[in-house]
């Protein structure tokens, strides 16, 4: 039996009470601050955002405090400050004697969700104090406060010890993956390979703007997708903010229609962002958004996303370009003019294979790194919420 659970049976066998916020803390708003009118200093000023807005040379609470935001973006954003600040555009909420503030503290983490829920306002979202005031909280006896606290507290240092080290070891892996793109795919004159143009081995199109105008209908719901520039991004389709077309004349968008195997280029605003279709009947191309659809008996696709994403490529051609012109965005005859080397089908193949692992140990969620971290975040929270979970003794 550990600690906790000997103090657990020893001091509230049967449960403990629960009280509500405002029983057991004092809650206040911050003061109202402006950049200009303040002296700047080493006193983080907390103004609604997840990290100080900037520095000042006063405080407006001195000690131990949490502190919840009251609006914008990151309204109910829990966190907790043992130092001096200066609160303006938020909760600082105090604890009394038989409440534990860092206990306090994980429980309204562990919370985080459900506070976020109480937003309010359809302009700028806010947080009510008195809606704060009604969180339901356990009130265990204080030894075993101390000891979750203290669980909690060696929880959290190792695992953002664990999530740095996963950090490193991840932008090490990224540099050794660019270094392995860059230096798999550039080529001299006489490295034997074939060097042709993108116009020479692969069509290259986009939406037309009658297209566009005539025949595409955005909807918020649907399965067809019309991929945008934002959907492109670090070689992969980010689907994260998508447009459907199911109601659009898809009869009259077939030049537009994506299948397996087709590469996107964005050629406005953001240029050279690259991802390859990987399934049918569900992408179109939106505007803003090349398709260039290879011969792949001369040229993998995937290769040929490897090498659009290659230092080697930029900065012979993209960098070049926008080098040489005041343009905002790369006309289609100029795409296909790019100039690729082209080796061997077995040496494309060989290059796939090596990055393609380099790749899935960087950015893959489902076997790589960044699901070790993931998975270690997931770990903690569950732990967190185990020792957070008190059944209420009976009045």
């Amino acid at each position: 039996m550990s600690r906790l659970e000997e103090l657990i049976q020893e001091l509230c066998p049967d449960g403990v009470e629960y009280k509500f916020l405002k029983e057991c803390c004092e809650l206040s708003r911050g003061d109202y601050i402006t950049k200009k009118s303040a002296k700047l200093g080493n006193i983080p000023v907390i103004l609604g955002g997840q990290e100080p807005a900037y520095y000042i040379d006063k405080a407006n609470h001195y000690g131990k405090a949490i502190v919840i935001s009251r609006s914008g973006a990151s309204a109910g954003f829990v966190s907790y400050w043992d130092e001096p600040i200066f609160v303006t555009d938020g909760f600082i909420i105090e604890a009394k004697q038989e409440l534990d503030i860092r206990f306090l503290y994980y429980f309204l983490k562990n919370m985080q969700i459900f506070i976020n829920t109480m937003k309010k306002g359809g302009g700028v979202p806010h947080i009510t104090g008195k809606n704060l005031l009604m969180i339901k909280i356990p009130i265990p006896p204080l030894p075993v406060q101390s000891e979750i606290v203290k669980i909690l507290d060696k929880f959290t240092e190792v695992t953002a010890q664990l999530q740095e080290q996963l950090a490193l070891e991840v932008t090490a892996r990224r540099k050794q993956y660019e270094y392995y793109l860059d230096k798999l795919l550039t080529f001299d004159a006489t490295s034997g390979v074939a060097w042709r143009t993108v116009g020479e081995i692969a069509t290259v199109t986009k939406l037309a703007g009658f297209e566009f105008t005539k025949y595409v209908t955005y909807s918020e719901e649907g399965n067809i997708i019309a991929l945008r520039g934002l959907n492109v991004k670090n070689g992969k389709l980010n689907l994260e903010d998508v447009k459907y077309i199911d109601n659009s004349d898809l009869t009259k968008l077939t030049r537009s229609k994506l299948h397996i195997g087709d590469m996107l280029f964005t050629y406005v605003g953001t240029i050279g962002q690259v991802a390859l279709i990987d399934e049918n009947d569900r992408y179109y191309l939106a505007p803003n958004v090349a398709l260039i659809r290879v011969d792949s008996s001369v040229v993998l696709p995937r290769f040929l996303q490897y090498y659009f994403q290659s230092t080697y490529f930029w900065n012979t051609q993209i960098n070049r370009l926008l080098q040489s012109s005041s343009m905002k965005n790369i006309p289609m005859e100029k795409i296909r003019r790019f100039g690729i080397c082209i080796p061997p089908l077995e040496v494309q193949q060989y290059v796939v294979a090596i990055l393609d692992r380099f790749d899935a140990l960087c950015n893959d969620l489902a076997s790589g790194l960044p699901a070790e971290i993931e998975a270690r975040k997931k770990q903690y929270e569950y732990y967190r919420d185990k020792l957070l979970s008190f059944k209420e003794r009976a009045p």
